[in-house]
């Protein structure tokens, strides 16, 4: 079995669910870890409206307002290992967040967990996170990048990683120079996306960027992007070298695929799950995010999970109109059941991810 370890975390098969923004919140993470997921990572958490929320509470004022970032990084026991990723380009900011999330103790915290790891987000590509010098704008100022990390690890006891791109752009591809500088800086662990910047999420990833940034460190190296199928994390690993893969997008609406690549690696057999079972994961899944983020706010972002779902089935685009449209949970499960119910038993071949 093949295992990877970074501080206190040990991995066996070396998959990890990646952070998805507006994604990968704690309901898909369990869902995940059910599947096979062993690590997990939490949506983007801003370090300054962390710290801002905590200095809000120290002064006594506006204590009614819900603390929004220490929710979203907020872990419980039955998670764990997982880790809270930040984003920020203040090499003080960013570690006295991770101070707090260290502490288990701040707004927001439910549990009192400490997450296995902070993880510092050097990959994001979204305008208004890049426009700020965070993400992925950090793989323009390599110095920078090395100077949060080194803050963080100076600041606490937990393994610091990083997910950094390719690079900005093609003319700039300097992943293999970030990541030495992170390794230097103190980082337990370093996962690779294989797409610049500029190319977004965009079909296409050079898997000779991680084979290079994994052939010139020493600690652990994970691959990342169009992990869509179980055999493209089985070949990514093979052609890179490297010693994981985080999948991101091919776990939406589809948290099994950990399964089916473990088997694929070699660990226990998995058969996929049925229409009707895959919308029993879906639903409990749900259920959960009603659970914890109220009605109103569960039932809006459960639509999106439960479209991403449906893929792969005859009909689908008429129920992913339909749970759109739907006004209650009820409404929703009829649709996917009615949907479950007109299938034939065997599921077509799924359609690129760029597609569905």
């Amino acid at each position: 079995m093949k295992q990877v370890t970074f501080g206190t975390v040990t991995l066996p098969y070396g998959l990890a669910l990646a952070p998805l923004a507006g994604v990968s919140d704690r309901a898909f993470r369990r869902v995940c870890r059910r599947f096979g997921a062993a690590y997990t990572v939490t949506e983007m958490v801003s370090a300054k409206a962390l710290c801002m929320e905590q200095a809000t509470r120290r002064s006594g004022a506006a204590t009614h307002v819900r603390p929004i970032s220490g929710v979203l990084a907020s872990i419980l026991a039955d998670e764990m290992p997982s880790a809270v990723q930040l984003f920020g380009h203040e090499p003080d900011v960013m570690a006295e967040a991770a101070r707090l999330l260290a502490s288990g103790s701040y707004r927001g915290a439910e549990g009192k967990v400490i997450p296995a790891a902070i993880d510092v987000n050097m990959g994001c590509p979204v305008h208004k996170i890049v426009s700020n010098g965070e993400g992925s704008a950090l793989m323009k100022d390599p110095r920078l990048a090395g100077e949060i990390v080194s803050a963080i690890v100076k600041a606490v006891p937990l393994p610091v990683t990083a997910k950094i791109r390719a690079g900005w752009d093609a003319d700039h591809v300097n992943a293999v120079e970030m990541a030495k500088v992170l390794e230097a800086a103190g980082a337990s662990m370093i996962c690779v996306h294989g797409r610049t910047r500029v190319q977004g999420y965009a079909p296409g990833v050079d898997r000779s960027v991680i084979r290079a940034v994994k052939e010139a460190i020493s600690i652990p190296v994970f691959g990342n992007g169009d992990v869509n199928e179980p055999e493209d994390a089985v070949s990514m690993m093979a052609e890179t070298g490297c010693d994981g893969v985080m999948i991101a997008r091919g776990a939406m609406g589809r948290p099994w695929i950990f399964a089916e690549t473990i088997a694929a690696l070699g660990g226990p057999a998995f058969m996929p799950p049925t229409p009707h079972e895959r919308f029993d994961v879906a639903l409990a899944q749900i259920r959960e995010m009603i659970a914890e983020k109220g009605e109103r706010v569960g039932l809006a972002e459960a639509k999106k999970h439960l479209a991403w779902y449906c893929t792969g089935l005859d009909g689908a685009s008429g129920c992913r109109m339909q749970i759109m449209q739907a006004t209650s949970l009820d409404e929703m499960e009829a649709a996917v059941r009615l949907l479950a119910d007109s299938q034939d038993g065997r599921l077509r071949e799924l359609p690129p991810r760029s597609e569905r």
